[in-house]
């Protein structure tokens, strides 16, 4: 994630021509600075995107950056309905939905999560099967993994040494569970 952009990039990413990015940092509208002994420009990343979010202009590729993804794996349609409703796409979150395993790695390799919630209803061994195939990868490893156990689950506490982060055993409070990402998403874009 780049933290610094040239005047080029910025053009890139706005769609317009380098000159105008220059333009915009010169009459101060675009806040940035100059490289000494150069006339290079360099505009910070949360400098662009509070420009480009004051102007109403599209984030681009920078958008996904300020994504909090969450996989949501074998979970149950009417969960995954009222944690949409409770960490909406227009506060910055997006959901991709696996039903398998093998679905659960392709979409993990190509969504880059930041939270995976996991349905142990979807098979216990399976399940943790997921999680350590997770966990052995350098990407994940701060990954927020969260098991969603039945009630029938005796020591739910022990899925921890499993790799997972948090379980919450049925019946749980949804909305509770959404603060806890809500709070990880928040904490992560402060950084």
């Amino acid at each position: 994630m780049k933290k610094v952009f040239t005047t080029g990039q910025v053009a890139k990413i706005c769609k317009v021509a380098p000159r105008t990015v220059s333009k915009w940092f010169d009459s101060g509208r675009l806040k940035g600075y100059r490289i000494p002994g150069s006339q290079d420009r360099r505009i910070p990343r949360e400098q662009l995107i509070k420009f480009l979010k004051e102007h109403g202009m599209p984030l681009g590729e920078l958008e996904e950056e300020e994504w909090h993804k969450v996989l949501l794996i074998g979970t149950e349609k009417l969960f995954n309905d009222r944690l949409k409703e409770l960490l909406p796409e227009n506060d910055d979150y997006k959901f991709e939905l696996a039903n398998s395993g093998f679905e659960a790695g392709t979409l993990a390799q190509s969504f880059h999560p930041d939270t995976i919630v996991i349905d142990l209803g979807l098979g216990r061994f399976e399940s943790i099967q997921i999680t350590g195939n997770l966990r052995k990868n350098e990407a994940y490893a701060s990954t927020l993994i969260i098991g969603l156990a039945g009630e029938d689950e005796a020591e739910p506490e022990k899925l921890k040494e499993q790799g997972f982060n948090d379980v919450f055993k049925k019946p749980f409070d949804t909305a509770m569970l959404a603060t806890n990402i809500r709070h990880i998403a928040e904490a992560k874009r402060a950084d």
